[in-house]
């Protein structure tokens, strides 16, 4: 990707993105520039759209597609599960299983399962599990530690 920044003297200020294919990156950006706000660009049914991060209620891989759920909407998007973790700087979002993360902001409430699983019950109703092998980062989350401390 070409990247060209000028100063300019005078006139008004202006932004050109000229692309081939809308990825996330540039969805990002494009969001960016349109309200300041965190975007997450995707497709439903057929055409671009995206969701504020605050609107997502998880995430989750299915056939090797990433798909974004709101109580509204689903969009597919570009990329993977990883992906998405590294490149979103935000608590907020946890991954509760291989194939899901979860939005905590969006979570309603919390119940413990047999075998070290917990239930969190989001803000539409829907359940998610939380599974063995993330459940105890998730109590270690709870408990004021953050995600990358062990």
């Amino acid at each position: 990707m070409k990247i060209d920044i000028r100063q300019i003297a005078e006139g008004e200020e202006s932004i050109v993105i000229r692309y081939r294919e809308l990825t996330p990156d540039l969805g990002r950006i494009i969001g960016i520039l349109n309200d300041g706000e965190s975007k997450l660009w995707g497709k439903t049914e057929g055409e671009d759209c995206s969701v504020s991060f605050d609107e997502v209620l998880y995430l989750e891989t299915v056939d090797d597609k990433v798909f974004a759920y709101t109580s509204e909407k689903v969009l597919r998007i570009d990329g993977s599960l990883n992906s998405f973790m590294s490149d979103v700087n935000d608590d907020s979002f946890f991954r509760c299983s291989k194939s899901m993360i979860i939005n905590l902001n969006r979570v309603s409430a919390l119940k413990s399962l047999s075998s070290n699983r917990i239930d969190a019950t989001l803000e539409n109703g829907e359940h998610i599990m939380i599974s063995r092998r993330y459940a105890s980062d998730f109590r270690k989350l709870l408990r004021g530690y953050k995600q990358d401390e062990k």
